[in-house]
């Protein structure tokens, strides 16, 4: 089969998710992951510097990694987000900023942990745009710190080029999945249709994976090297074939560095 080039979803910006998915984001993926673990494995690993959540969202993680007495900054580009998030409880306990993740405005040496938990890397849309993240990142994060991403494992035997799905179905309302696959743009885009009393609310979103030694390769150029790799947040062994994976990189002192 020919697979045309679907590119990024038209009209799409770095804040088009947050804008769609604040209103239900806690609703409906509060526990998409496991919390404790992530929170647990991330202080851990901040040996009490300051840390960085790209796509912070609503706060899930920074929120209770502030309350354990972390330095957290949070960034993510949607305003509703980051309104949700400092209206919680423990909410202002972090330092939130409203950026895109591949243009982070942040000064050099900052963090001893920046992390991305879940798909959120991935919700960079392009190669070119995840690169600059990672760029930016070798730059933020202090020589021999370390960059933590979570992301899903591509199946072998690939992902279906489309798909139609049925999330959720109340009394007074239904939540359809539609999605598109491109397998050679490794680009996938979707929206979650609501259907409802009111009407009709259409809530897009948009993803650019990668597999774990695409990430690798693409981690190397900006200045990383990897460290380890879990399949979980509790240490689980990597399988190729599993579902995620948690990967550990190091900001590679550049030779020549003051540092």
């Amino acid at each position: 089969m020919q697979h045309g080039t679907l590119g990024v979803m038209q009209g799409y910006r770095s804040d088009t998710y947050g804008e769609s998915f604040a209103d239900v984001y806690d609703d409906w993926y509060g526990e998409v992951s496991d919390a404790p673990a992530t929170v647990a494995k991330i202080l851990s690993m901040a040996s009490g510097g300051a840390m960085l959540e790209l796509g912070v969202g609503t706060g899930r993680l920074a929120i209770p990694l502030a309350e354990a007495g972390a330095e957290v900054v949070g960034v993510d580009a949607s305003i509703p987000m980051i309104e949700r998030l400092e209206a919680k409880p423990g909410g202002r306990l972090v330092k939130t900023i409203v950026a895109d993740m591949a243009e982070l405005p942040l000064r050099s040496d900052q963090f001893s942990v920046a992390f991305a938990a879940f798909n959120t890397f991935f919700n960079l849309p392009t190669e070119a745009e995840q690169l600059r993240c990672l760029e930016r990142l070798a730059d933020t994060i202090q020589p021999g710190g370390a960059l933590v991403i979570e992301g899903f494992v591509p199946p072998e035997e690939g992902l279906a080029d489309s798909g139609v799905s049925v999330r959720d179905v109340t009394l007074d309302a239904a939540v359809l999945s539609v999605s598109r696959h491109d397998p050679i743009d490794q680009t996938i885009m979707g929206q979650h249709i609501e259907i409802n009393s009111s009407g009709v609310r259409m809530r897009p979103w948009m993803i650019h994976y990668l597999t774990p030694r695409q990430l690798d390769s693409l981690a190397v150029s900006a200045g990383f090297v990897l460290e380890d790799r879990w399949g979980g947040w509790v240490d689980e062994p990597f399988e190729p074939t599993g579902e995620r994976h948690v990967s550990v990189y190091r900001r590679v002192q550049k030779i020549g560095s003051a540092h």
